[in-house]
């Protein structure tokens, strides 16, 4: 089931650069579908299914497995570790979060300086992650470096759920909501060849992609992402970009990239004509992996295919299960359309 994958996916350790354990996960379950899976040397996997069809187009699928997370850059005398942040994450959302840190991942809490000890001019202002520690217990800098080092990753300790209506809860559904995607498809019975992408360090400058789209030099791709969506109180509707439960959503140009004019004419036709619910991203914000595939050798045509999600990047996320059903059948219908087009 489509909602329990993700499940499994979203308690899974995976920060930039450190994408092991979602990686295993993947290969192990889709080994069994599909004709080849490799993985290249920045720890990506590429795997092909053979279908019922030889495609006019090479067409890759890609979604990345890797999370906003933090990076222990030192430890002080007292025990509490300083840290940097990889990817983008808005300190905001951090102070009191509870954090899993190391290899051993040792349950820890960030910390910041408390309010009663703050000058009136510093109560407005939000504080900066290097204001910031983690605290695992430690009582000095020595017993720190003995469970701890520098380089060492600390990842959100958060449980995934289902609450509200329809609604679902994690860390990382940006982009482990993706990688559910691409395991259901690949497990389908396919009309056509296809190529699918795990991509690795998304979160820091769409490194895995690049290299994964330079090897396949795929004609056309898909790229399967989760969203900004500020549809809360105080946005007004212009600038909600997207909302949750609104059905999947569908990007004509983002930060990073200008996408193909015929495919996303085909992608509105093929929703319209599964009657599958989608939205128009409604803003030229962020980027994804589509920024490096699209540019990638002599050039590949490119649609991005998005769930919303609220709270991205923070310790917790939250998506709608229709959302994420009906990004899934969008994929796959689009897939096969836009592989056998002419």
């Amino acid at each position: 089931m489509l909602r329990d994958t993700l499940a499994r996916l979203s308690e899974l350790h995976g920060v930039s650069g450190v994408e092991d354990e979602v990686r295993n996960y993947i290969i192990k379950e889709i080994k069994p579908y599909c004709d080849e899976v490799t993985v290249n040397s920045t720890g990506s996997v590429i795997a092909f299914k053979k279908g019922r069809n030889t495609p006019e187009n090479k067409l890759m699928i890609c979604a990345h497995m890797d999370e906003v997370g933090l990076i222990i850059t030192d430890a002080e005398e007292n025990g509490l570790l300083k840290f940097a942040a990889v990817g983008g994450i808005d300190a905001r959302v951090l102070c009191g979060t509870p954090v899993l840190v190391g290899e051993d991942k040792l349950p820890g809490v960030i910390g910041v300086k408390p309010i009663h000890l703050l000058e009136d001019d510093e109560k407005s202002k939000a504080p900066k992650t290097k204001e910031m520690h983690i605290d695992i217990g430690a009582l000095s800098r020595e017993e720190a470096l003995q469970h701890v080092l520098p380089g060492d990753y600390a990842l959100f300790d958060t449980n995934f759920g289902e609450f509200g209506d329809g609604l679902l809860k994690g860390k990382a559904l940006d982009d482990r909501a993706g990688c559910a995607l691409l395991m259901e498809i690949i497990k389908r019975d396919l009309d056509c060849d296809l190529y699918f992408v795990f991509s690795t360090m998304e979160e820091v400058g769409l490194r895995g992609a690049k290299c994964a789209a330079f090897s396949l030099a795929p004609d056309m791709a898909i790229v399967v992402e989760s969203t900004t969506a500020a549809d809360i109180p105080g946005v007004d509707e212009c600038s909600k970009v997207c909302e949750v439960g609104k059905g999947a959503v569908i990007s004509f140009m983002d930060r990073r990239t200008i996408y193909d004019r015929g495919l996303l004419k085909l992608v509105q036709r093929t929703a319209n004509e599964r009657g599958i619910q989608w939205q128009f991203k409604k803003g030229v914000t962020g980027g994804n992996d589509s920024g490096s595939i699209h540019n990638s050798r002599g050039g590949v045509r490119t649609a991005a295919i998005s769930l919303p999600c609220r709270y991205l990047h923070s310790p917790c996320a939250v998506i709608a299960e229709s959302d994420l059903n009906a990004t899934c059948e969008l994929v796959c219908a689009l897939a096969e359309k836009a592989a056998m087009s002419k």
